[in-house]
Protein backbone atom coordinates (compact mmCIF):
# COMPACT_ATOMS: atom_id res chain seq x y z
CA UNK A 1 0.00 0.00 0.00
CA UNK A 2 1.34 3.44 -0.91
CA UNK A 3 0.74 5.56 2.16
CA UNK A 4 0.60 9.28 1.41
CA UNK A 5 0.10 8.84 -2.36
CA UNK A 6 -2.96 9.80 -4.36
CA UNK A 7 -4.72 7.77 -7.04
CA UNK A 8 -1.90 8.26 -9.52
CA UNK A 9 1.60 6.92 -8.94
CA UNK A 10 3.77 9.79 -7.73
CA UNK A 11 0.85 12.13 -6.95
CA UNK A 12 1.49 14.32 -3.93
CA UNK A 13 -1.11 14.79 -1.23
CA UNK A 14 -1.38 17.32 1.58
CA UNK A 15 0.04 14.67 3.95
CA UNK A 16 3.21 14.24 1.86
CA UNK A 17 6.02 16.58 2.93
CA UNK A 18 7.33 16.70 -0.65
CA UNK A 19 4.33 18.92 -1.47
CA UNK A 20 5.96 21.62 0.68
CA UNK A 21 9.23 21.60 -1.24
CA UNK A 22 10.18 23.49 -4.38
CA UNK A 23 8.52 26.81 -3.71
CA UNK A 24 10.61 29.81 -4.74
CA UNK A 25 10.63 33.53 -4.19
CA UNK A 26 8.01 35.21 -2.03
CA UNK A 27 5.88 32.05 -1.49
CA UNK A 28 8.95 30.29 -0.04
CA UNK A 29 9.68 33.23 2.28
CA UNK A 30 6.04 33.39 3.42
CA UNK A 31 5.98 29.62 4.06
CA UNK A 32 9.25 29.84 6.01
CA UNK A 33 7.85 32.67 8.13
CA UNK A 34 4.65 30.68 8.82
CA UNK A 35 6.65 27.56 9.81
CA UNK A 36 8.82 29.68 12.11
CA UNK A 37 5.74 31.23 13.72
CA UNK A 38 4.25 27.74 14.15
CA UNK A 39 7.48 26.62 15.82
CA UNK A 40 7.50 29.54 18.24
CA UNK A 41 3.83 28.94 19.06
CA UNK A 42 4.49 25.23 19.65
CA UNK A 43 7.46 26.02 21.91
CA UNK A 44 5.33 28.45 23.91
CA UNK A 45 2.38 26.03 24.12
CA UNK A 46 4.31 22.86 25.02
CA UNK A 47 7.48 23.92 26.87
CA UNK A 48 7.43 25.41 30.37
CA UNK A 49 11.15 26.19 30.15
CA UNK A 50 10.67 28.16 26.92
CA UNK A 51 7.84 30.18 28.49
CA UNK A 52 9.98 30.94 31.56
CA UNK A 53 12.98 31.92 29.44
CA UNK A 54 10.80 34.06 27.18
CA UNK A 55 9.37 35.91 30.19
CA UNK A 56 12.92 36.47 31.46
CA UNK A 57 13.89 37.77 28.00
CA UNK A 58 10.90 40.14 28.09
CA UNK A 59 12.43 41.68 31.21
CA UNK A 60 16.14 41.42 30.34
CA UNK A 61 16.04 42.87 26.81
CA UNK A 62 14.40 46.14 27.88
CA UNK A 63 16.80 46.35 30.83
CA UNK A 64 19.72 45.86 28.40
CA UNK A 65 18.35 48.71 26.29
CA UNK A 66 18.21 51.03 29.31
CA UNK A 67 21.59 50.22 30.88
CA UNK A 68 24.40 52.78 30.54
CA UNK A 69 26.65 50.43 28.53
CA UNK A 70 28.42 50.61 25.18
CA UNK A 71 26.70 49.49 22.00
CA UNK A 72 28.80 46.33 21.84
CA UNK A 73 27.94 45.46 25.46
CA UNK A 74 24.24 46.10 24.78
CA UNK A 75 24.33 43.83 21.73
CA UNK A 76 26.13 41.14 23.74
CA UNK A 77 23.59 41.33 26.59
CA UNK A 78 20.70 40.89 24.16
CA UNK A 79 22.49 38.26 22.05
CA UNK A 80 23.12 35.90 24.96
CA UNK A 81 19.46 36.15 26.02
CA UNK A 82 18.40 35.29 22.45
CA UNK A 83 20.95 32.45 22.38
CA UNK A 84 19.26 30.83 25.39
CA UNK A 85 15.92 30.89 23.53
CA UNK A 86 17.52 29.48 20.36
CA UNK A 87 19.22 26.63 22.22
CA UNK A 88 15.98 25.85 24.11
CA UNK A 89 14.08 25.59 20.82
CA UNK A 90 16.75 23.29 19.35
CA UNK A 91 16.65 21.14 22.50
CA UNK A 92 12.87 20.95 22.24
CA UNK A 93 13.14 19.91 18.58
CA UNK A 94 15.55 17.09 19.48
CA UNK A 95 13.22 15.91 22.25
CA UNK A 96 10.16 16.01 19.96
CA UNK A 97 11.94 14.04 17.23
CA UNK A 98 13.05 11.40 19.72
CA UNK A 99 9.63 11.15 21.36
CA UNK A 100 7.98 10.83 17.93
CA UNK A 101 10.13 7.81 17.23
CA UNK A 102 9.47 6.06 20.53
CA UNK A 103 8.76 6.66 24.21
CA UNK A 104 10.76 3.58 25.17
CA UNK A 105 13.85 4.24 27.27
CA UNK A 106 16.81 3.96 24.93
CA UNK A 107 20.43 4.79 25.85
CA UNK A 108 21.02 6.76 22.64
CA UNK A 109 17.77 8.68 23.03
CA UNK A 110 18.70 9.49 26.64
CA UNK A 111 22.15 10.65 25.53
CA UNK A 112 20.65 12.92 22.87
CA UNK A 113 18.19 14.44 25.34
CA UNK A 114 20.92 14.86 27.98
CA UNK A 115 23.18 16.58 25.43
CA UNK A 116 20.37 18.97 24.49
CA UNK A 117 19.78 19.72 28.17
CA UNK A 118 23.51 20.30 28.69
CA UNK A 119 23.52 22.76 25.77
CA UNK A 120 20.68 24.72 27.39
CA UNK A 121 22.52 24.74 30.72
CA UNK A 122 25.72 25.97 29.05
CA UNK A 123 23.83 28.77 27.27
CA UNK A 124 22.31 29.83 30.60
CA UNK A 125 25.73 29.84 32.27
CA UNK A 126 27.15 31.88 29.39
CA UNK A 127 24.28 34.36 29.58
CA UNK A 128 24.66 34.69 33.34
CA UNK A 129 28.40 35.17 33.04
CA UNK A 130 28.07 37.85 30.37
CA UNK A 131 25.41 39.74 32.33
CA UNK A 132 27.36 39.57 35.60
CA UNK A 133 30.60 40.64 33.90
CA UNK A 134 29.06 43.62 32.11
CA UNK A 135 27.03 44.73 35.12
CA UNK A 136 30.10 44.40 37.37
CA UNK A 137 32.30 46.35 34.95
CA UNK A 138 29.62 49.03 34.57
CA UNK A 139 28.61 49.59 38.19
CA UNK A 140 31.65 48.44 40.21
CA UNK A 141 33.84 51.14 38.66
CA UNK A 142 31.23 53.86 39.20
Amino acid sequence: MNVGRGHHEGALTSRDSRALKGKRGLPRILNAFRYSADGLAAAWRHEDAFRQETLMAAVMVPVALLLPVTLVERILLIAVVMLVLIVEILNTAVEAAIDRQSFEINPLAKRAKDLGSAAVMMSLILAGGVWISILWATFARA
